[in-house]
Formats: structure tokens, sequence, C-alpha cells
């Protein structure tokens, strides 16, 4: 259905986002209209909570998981401002349902700017995603008793037998920056050094013993 053309700056950015997470595999719902059997992730528009209707709160296989606060196109650059009342929505009584704890998923987003926080994390913090995440993916994260946020501080100490004082510090360095939720670093060794062999121990360190998918955690170059 073509949206109307004298639609307000909300409505167009609804309309953005309903598309967004329709190709991310949700469906999208009116609370009056809800069918629960119409596939695995279901997106309520203005579902109420007791501190007032959320803009989406997002369903996987019938469990409360997310909340989505919308805002227009013109709130991009501001749209960290909104975080609080998120929190506020993803922490609120759902009506209809029984949910004991707030909601994990959490986002802002204007359906060109997208932000997200992943409440399970030791220290949550927003950061600007692509996309919504699909349900499955969640599924995949729901399943963990942990976030790979929290899962990096139960790394074990590196055994340095085999490995050069440079490529020690290398990966100790590089896992430091991860648990200190700073996930974007760079690591600089001289020629012949052994860059590929620290690249691959310190990978398999993190695949081994915090389970580090590419595509499965927020902080880690996020995909839907």
């Amino acid at each position: 259905m073509m949206p109307a053309t004298n639609q307000n700056p909300e409505q167009i950015a609804r309309d953005q986002i309903d598309a967004r997470l329709r190709e991310a595999g949700w469906q999208v719902q009116n609370k009056s209209a809800l069918d629960w059997s119409a596939g695995l992730g279901i997106a309520v528009r203005e579902y109420p909570t007791d501190t007032g209707p959320a803009d989406y709160v997002l369903f996987v296989a019938q469990r409360a998981v997310g909340v989505i606060e919308a805002k227009p196109k013109d709130w991009g650059h501001k749209i960290t401002t909104v975080e609080e009342q998120s929190s506020d929505y993803a922490a609120a009584k759902l009506k209809w349902i029984n949910n004991k704890e707030p909601l994990p998923f959490v986002y802002e987003s204007t359906g060109v700017i997208t932000r997200f926080t992943y409440r399970r994390d030791p220290k949550p913090r927003s950061r600007e995603v692509f996309t919504f995440h699909q349900p499955e993916t969640m599924v995949d994260w729901l399943a963990k008793p942990k976030s790979l946020r929290a899962r990096l501080h139960d790394i074990p100490p590196l055994d340095p037998m085999g490995l050069r004082d440079c490529q020690i510090t290398a990966i100790k360095n590089l896992e430091n920056s991860f648990r200190e939720d700073r996930p974007r670093s760079l690591v600089q060794m001289a020629t012949g050094s052994g860059k590929t062999f620290t690249a691959i121990t310190s990978v398999y360190r993190l695949l081994k013993f915090a389970d580090a998918k590419r595509e499965m955690d927020p902080g880690f170059g996020t995909r839907g």
C-alpha cells in the first residue's frame, strides 16, 4: 500500500521502520489484530505498558524481548537523547504479558538511523547498527546464559608457550581492549614478527572461550 503524500514526519519514520523490520524477517502488526502464528518474530505497534504505549514491542515465539522507540528523521543527530525513554519502556510492565525482567533488546530509530543497546551486557551502551536484528539472531543470543561482552571476561589467561613477547603483548592488550568494551582495536606489529600467527591465536581464543561470532554480536560487526 502506497503511503499517503500528506504524512507527517513521524508517520514517514514509522513506515521506514516497518519496512526495515520486514526486511529483517519481522511480521509488523497492530495490537488489535495480533496473529501469533504469522511468524517467529512479531513487532507490535503501540503496545500498551504501565507507562504508556511503546512505539513497538518485539516478540519472539510469543515472548516479549525488545522495544523500539520511533522518532522522526530530524531527530537523527539527537537520537541518543531518548535512550532513557526507550529503557523505561523496556523496564515497564506490558499489558497481557507477565514480564518480570526488563526486555534485553532496546532500539531507537528514525528509520534511517538506528541505535541499539543489549541490556544483558555487563556495561550496556548504545551503538549504531545497520538495521534491526533478525528474530533468529535474538533466539541465538537468548539461548546463551551470558552475552558475548560478558563471556569475554571468562577467557582464561594466555599460555605464553611458543609465543614471542610481542605476540603475547598484542594478544593480551587486544583481549583487555575487548573486556573494557572497546571492540574497535588496532594491532601494529613489525614485519616478520608473526602477525598472522598472532591473529590466528587471538581469533582461536575468542572462538573457543567466548563463542564469538562476527554476525551474532552487536558490538563486533553487527548484521541483521
